[in-house]
């Protein structure tokens, strides 16, 4: 269930009151923490709930309280075993069941790691997600993939588990840096490219510099509905749903490249890096046209900081490429375009190709 709202304490408090729990866990990250459980904090006294207990990763002993928050470190780099071990940890000594609720307040990587934590305690507790990045609120949130970062690859680890609810409040994107609305900007971009032309060149022509919330917010809701339309059509990824692949085989490659460095970049910076490489190879294998490719370019150059790599770094990448979870039979397998919502998977190119992408991507963005 995927509630959009413009009152998320109102439609928490709601929520709370109609589905009983015995216990509630509130993870967020240290941004969140402070900057956006404060807002919902009316939802929970509203509730009969008690005052909240806290418990920070690594901090010694967890309080026992039936609303208890948890938090962890935040940025990507720590999306890791480690923080999922702390959160285990907490819903273990909070006496969590399999009827526990984990509220997951927070961007992407809290979405991720709480929906891979729930996911695995017990086989499975309920799960609610309130993303608050518009990389959570168009992608990681939605769609039921879970995951970790594991020995230097994105997302290595992770599980399908859907949460019983989404709970999106757009207000928060106004808090956002342009940066981090960049960088989900970028799933959106991909979404249209999967669907169609007007969805597309919506989300191309509006002014993402200045943007009008309201309009962002029909845009988002077109781009929640793209993705939910792929995954109910294939929940567990075993065919079409890999659509939403488009530019991630590339993308996760430069982003694991900047962990190894310790320079991480934004997910929807790599995956904006990605579509440039993978909308080259659509070209080149599937005959998309070179205008569209330019267009995309052309965007991604006026917006998007560039993903630095040199010509020496070309075979680290493609290693880093072979780890991708789409991969069959230790090849890569890339998800192109032969046009606007002509979605090719399984798509093998040869090496040379890809290195061809890398070079377009240096000439046209450096």
């Amino acid at each position: 269930m995927i509630i959009l709202t413009n009152n998320i304490t109102s439609e928490l408090s709601a929520y709370l009151a109609t589905h009983k729990h015995d216990k509630i866990f509130v993870l967020s990250d240290t941004h969140t923490y402070e900057k956006c459980l404060p807002l919902l904090a009316d939802a929970f006294s509203g509730n009969g709930e008690t005052p909240v207990s806290s418990y920070t990763s690594g901090n010694g002993e967890t309080p026992l309280s039936p609303y208890t928050t948890i938090t962890i470190k935040a940025g990507d780099m720590h999306k890791s075993i480690e923080q999922v071990r702390a959160v285990w940890d907490t819903l273990s000594k909070g006496g969590a069941s399999r009827n526990s609720l984990l509220i997951n307040v927070g961007g992407g990587m809290v979405t991720d790691l709480g929906g891979f934590a729930g996911a695995t305690f017990k086989r499975g507790l309920h799960l609610l997600h309130i993303p608050t990045t518009l990389m959570a609120v168009v992608d990681a949130a939605v769609g039921g993939k879970t995951g970790i970062n594991y020995n230097g690859l994105k997302n290595e680890i992770g599980a399908f588990y859907q949460p019983d609810c989404v709970m999106i409040d757009c207000r928060f994107l106004q808090t956002l840096d342009f940066e981090n609305l960049l960088s989900g900007y970028a799933e959106m971009i991909k979404h249209g490219l999967i669907s169609d032309k007007k969805s597309f060149y919506d989300v191309l022509t509006f002014n993402i510099e200045q943007p009008d919330f309201t309009k962002l917010n029909e845009l988002v809701g077109v781009s929640i509905a793209i993705k939910e339309r792929f995954v109910e059509t294939d929940p567990t990824e075993q065919g079409i749903r890999k659509a939403l692949n488009l530019g991630h085989t590339a993308g996760h490659a430069f982003e694991s490249l900047s962990f190894q460095r310790e320079q991480p970049v934004l997910h929807g910076v790599a995956v904006a890096a990605g579509l440039i490489c993978e909308l080259y190879l659509s070209y080149k294998v599937c005959r998309l046209p070179v205008e569209l490719l330019r267009q995309v370019t052309n965007f991604i150059k006026t917006y998007y900081p560039p993903v630095v790599f040199s010509c020496n770094e070309y075979e680290k990448l493609y290693e880093l490429m072979m780890h991708d979870k789409k991969n069959e039979d230790s090849r890569i397998r890339f998800t192109l375009l032969g046009a606007i919502g002509d979605v090719r998977i399984h798509q093998e190119v040869s090496k040379s190709f890809v290195f061809e992408s890398f070079d377009f991507y240096r000439d046209n963005i450096f």
